[in-house]
């Protein structure tokens, strides 16, 4: 049975809080250790570069591969910062009832939202995903971002099934990956839709999308922040162009397994290790001189170390 709640606010005055860019955070390690110092480091920096908020353990944060008390220490070391954005939480699994339990636990940390998946490797039916999401509705007041990401669940929201749980009242956005999804979501405005999809940028904020989370916004984040800012005050030509010459960065921060591009592009920065959570491992050496080559075509004098 359902967790019966008392009133909450009805319902989507939360999701214009997704406006702009969020970046989904990774989380950078050290010696097989999280790395407070660096994650401190980082979300200063993407605040400063005009992100709008982080989302924290999804899957390019490497999410399930945290302990809870590592999570903690976690948003602890970024919370020291007075001016810190402000943190949505993944809570990805296969079973519902751990995902409440991970839930409760995190909850006294007050995201300001959970980022949620359908439940990863059975492949739910539509009934199955309605079901999934009406618990974790009812098992907490924070509003609640589904993610439609069927490349890693291995099952997919229909857009109905998302129109029905925007009629709950604490399901305020979705992150969707499907780019046919997104535009159908974006033209009928029955829920706040955020591009996941980071070739699918530029189509939806031209087609009026106010709200993004791309992975891709870790490396040069000042240009997402610039791409946004063109299409809200209609340079939409100065837009295109902006986002034609990051094509060939984005496709090789995917061209393995993510977040091993992204990590690989942050280290030659000087921003975090080049460090990932087995069973994850770092990029090949031969990527990170392809990424050295690509960063200096878009920033003639950038500081980047020499590959590891």
């Amino acid at each position: 049975m359902p967790l019966s709640l008392p009133d909450r606010p009805r319902p989507h005055a939360a999701g214009a809080l997704f406006e702009g860019i969020w970046l989904p955070l990774v989380t950078p390690m050290r010696q097989g250790r999280v790395d407070l110092l660096a994650a401190q480091s980082l979300a200063r920096y993407y605040r400063d570069a005009g992100i709008r908020g982080l989302v924290l353990f999804g899957s390019t944060g490497e999410g399930n591969l945290l302990s809870v008390s590592e999570k903690t220490e976690m948003v602890d070391a970024i919370r020291a910062d007075p001016h810190a954005l402000p943190l949505v939480f993944g809570v990805g699994g296969v079973d519902t009832r751990g995902v409440i339990a991970t839930m409760r636990r995190l909850d006294r940390l007050a995201p300001v939202a959970w980022l949620a998946p359908p439940p990863y490797y059975l492949c739910p039916s539509q009934a199955g995903m309605l079901w999934h999401y009406r618990q974790l509705s009812w098992a907490t007041r924070t509003p609640i971002v589904l993610y439609n990401v069927p490349r890693r669940t291995g099952c997919a929201l229909t857009v109905e099934s998302v129109e029905a749980l925007a009629q709950l009242a604490n399901v305020v956005a979705i992150k969707e990956c499907d780019p046919v999804a997104l535009s159908v979501l974006q033209a009928r405005g029955t829920l706040p839709a955020l591009c996941g999809e980071d070739g699918a940028l530029l189509d939806h904020l031209l087609a009026g999308g106010r709200g993004a989370i791309p992975a891709c916004a870790h490396v040069l984040p000042e240009r997402y922040v610039d791409l946004f800012e063109c299409v809200r005050t209609g340079r939409h030509d100065e837009a295109r162009a902006r986002f034609d010459a990051l094509r060939p960065l984005i496709r090789l921060l995917y061209s393995e397994p993510n977040p091993a591009g992204i990590k690989k592009a942050l280290a030659l920065q000087g921003l975090l290790c080049d460090e990932l959570r087995a069973p994850m491992m770092a990029g090949a050496a031969e990527l990170a001189e392809r990424l050295r080559r690509a960063l200096q075509a878009l920033q003639p004098h950038p500081r980047l170390r020499p590959a590891a």
